[in-house]
């Protein structure tokens, strides 16, 4: 009986495989890299036309494979994402990004928490859209979603939001800032589009764009502005668990017998940022010959591309059409007023803060 059991999740989990495969062959095709849609997102979309369609020809017992992509394989997912980043990006950047970045990630999610309860949204998905846009789009998302403890298809609803804005974003910065509606330096404007976009895919896309031939160095800026938003994702998760059991104590519901509210400790945050103190002191080995490093780096990186596609493609795969429809509009209208905070708010700051703080 427990080998059965084993084979079938195993079956879920490699029909994941399958699904995460495909989405990294799809996201070569030319227009798709045109629209800068990375192989997790094309990898949730895959995972919701599964959901929609051959879902209900395939046995139930299939069921616990997705589900462990959507936790287990997510979590290892999210630590090895920390050896993209190091603490000497941070220092490159300088003390003002770092400030902007912090303004926006607190003002986005109060906001977000405020808007979410006007219009009268389900908690849980109005905080997981309103992390996204904060922080790191579908990245923030899949790291919240352990602490948050919300349903797949909130979850895939939260994510499609920022993917939708971020892609407009793209485009339409780099039209802005030609046009000269965005009165921003290089630099400023570096900072803005790091601080406010919602996907690194999106900063990567729209700060080639304005800076095709890297003169301006104002891609690799906005890039490294948005691994700091990145690198805020770790404690932005401890405070919100935090938050999250002191609400949930004086509602008192997931509450222990004795009246303590139970703290969800998302131990992977802790991992993420331990990767990050690991890959800056790898940066500074002078034993270790720079290529077979950035080999190794590579090799990691593109291990946890796959693995956080798997866990995008699962809950795509748990989310269908009725569920969206469950969901309502609101969603979508929280993440447009999320939005225009992020290009209007965003902007003043890159234009009236920034040279305060330089």
């Amino acid at each position: 009986m427990i080998e059965q059991k084993k084979a079938s999740t195993l079956h879920g989990v490699l029909l994941i495989v399958l699904f995460s495969c495909s989405a990294f062959y799809i996201a070569e095709f030319q227009f798709v890299k045109q629209l800068s849609f990375s192989p997790l997102i094309v990898g949730i979309i895959l995972g919701m036309l599964y959901a929609n369609s051959l879902r209900n020809q395939l046995p139930d017992t299939w069921v616990p494979g997705i589900k462990l992509c959507t936790k287990q394989i997510l979590r290892l997912g999210i630590v090895l994402y920390g050896f993209r980043l190091t603490f000497q990006q941070v220092m490159e950047i300088g003390v003002p990004a770092i400030v902007i970045d912090t303004i926006v990630i607190l003002v986005t999610i109060a906001l977000g928490v405020v808007a979410g309860r006007l219009l009268k949204m389900d908690e849980k998905t109005a905080l997981m859209t309103s992390t996204g846009s904060a922080i790191c789009g579908a990245a923030a998302v899949l790291g919240a979603e352990p602490v948050v403890k919300c349903a797949p298809y909130k979850t895939a609803i939260a994510v499609s939001t920022v993917v939708i804005f971020g892609t407009l974003s793209m485009f339409l910065y780099p039209v802005l800032y030609r046009s000269g509606v965005l009165d921003l330096d290089p630099q400023a404007m570096a900072v803005y589009t790091g601080a406010t976009l919602h996907e690194v895919a999106h900063v990567v896309g729209a700060g080639n764009a304005m800076d095709a031939d890297g003169s301006l160095h104002l891609a690799d800026q906005a890039t490294i502005t948005k691994m700091i938003r990145v690198m805020m994702l770790a404690p932005v998760l401890l405070i919100m668990s935090y938050v999250i059991a002191r609400v949930r104590k004086a509602r008192h519901t997931d509450v222990t017998s004795d009246g303590k509210s139970k703290i969800t400790i998302p131990w992977f945050a802790f991992g993420f940022i331990l990767m990050i103190g690991v890959n800056s002191l790898l940066q500074e080995c002078s034993f270790i010959p720079a290529d077979t490093l950035q080999r190794g780096l590579s090799a990691l990186t593109s291990i946890d591309n796959f693995l956080l596609t798997m866990a995008m493609t699962a809950l795509g795969a748990e989310t269908s059409i009725d569920k969206f429809k469950q969901a309502g509009a609101k969603p979508f209208v929280l993440a447009f007023i999320l939005y225009v905070w992020l290009l209007g708010g965003g902007y003043l700051m890159a234009k009236y803060l920034l040279p305060v703080l330089n």
